[in-house]
């Protein structure tokens, strides 16, 4: 075992293949700590932060398995094609620093690889938490993320948001779920984020060709709204339930009202500000080569 490098232990002493852990972070303080302690089983831990502001560099650099990089952020999927061309190990476990591998599936996940995994990426739910209490309707409780893959078996889209992990073959369902902080203590930092999103969003309609009308602007949030709330049962989370999916339409409504300003304003001859797009064709090496695969 020890004269095998590919090789680690499990917590019980099994062989399993070796695993590095992908976080990437901006301004996440209060959540990086937590994230790779959650993360300390991995065999190397590769942290991508994107010049954070506060003091989550030098946390992150304080722990021994980290490997600490900083660039500029194109979205999250350039963000994490990135990292994964700098993992060290044949299995690749992929967090956001507001969520958290739980014990319960770090066992499930090492005692998969220590049998030998017959599928090359696997997918987990996500528990998702805002101020400390767990959101289990608003259109959240069936969220499932593909972050446990072979390395070099799956990549992310280029697009700047809701960049969706393509992979190679069937992706199971694991048993244990990820935990996900959306928002844990600065709600007025959410609001604004979400007004980012929206942004982001916007940019990448833009860039897609897609356009609106006023009447979408307005349309949009209310349909929003009323599917996370009412549909997916946004009600039966209380008062935070409200709250948060008021939230989702807010960001709705800042894509399309955004989206219809860039328009009214090229028909006057004024360009949209776009943020940067990533376009370097070493971030989609990858997926290009996944795609041809899959055309085979």
């Amino acid at each position: 075992m020890d004269s095998n490098p590919d090789m680690s232990l499990t917590g019980n002493g099994r062989p399993r293949p070796r695993v590095s852990g992908v976080i990437t972070s901006f301004n996440e303080e209060h959540n990086i700590g937590d994230c790779i302690e959650s993360l300390e089983w991995c065999d190397e831990i590769i942290v991508v932060d994107s010049f954070s502001t506060d003091r989550t560099p030098e946390i992150a650099q304080e722990y021994d398995k980290v490997r600490f990089f900083q660039r500029n952020y194109f979205g999250a999927g350039a963000q994490k094609n990135w990292a994964m061309r700098h993992v060290g190990c044949d299995w690749i476990f992929l967090l956001d620093s507001d969520e958290r591998c739980t014990p319960d599936l770090q066992q499930e996940v090492e005692t998969l690889l220590a049998d030998g995994p017959e599928h090359d990426a696997f997918m987990m739910n996500r528990d998702v938490y805002l101020l400390g209490k767990r959101i289990r309707y608003s259109g959240w409780q069936h969220d499932r993320v593909a972050r446990l893959f072979r390395k070099g078996a799956a990549y992310y889209e280029n697009r700047r948001v809701h960049s969706v992990l393509h992979t190679t073959g069937e992706t199971p369902i694991l048993d244990h779920p990820i935990e996900h902080h959306m928002v844990d203590r600065s709600f007025d930092e959410y609001a604004f984020r979400l007004a980012k999103y929206g942004y982001w969003n916007a940019a990448q309609c833009w860039r897609d060709g897609d356009r609106t009308s006023a009447i979408e602007v307005l349309a949009r949030p209310v349909w929003r709204f009323f599917r996370t709330y009412i549909l997916q049962l946004g009600i039966l989370d209380g008062s935070i339930g409200i709250v948060f999916c008021l939230l989702q339409s807010y960001s709705t409504y800042m894509k399309f009202a955004i989206l219809w300003g860039w328009q009214t304003n090229d028909a006057r001859g004024i360009p949209p500000g776009l943020p940067e797009f990533d376009e370097d064709e070493n971030t989609w090496e990858g997926l290009h080569e996944l795609e041809e695969q899959g055309e085979k």
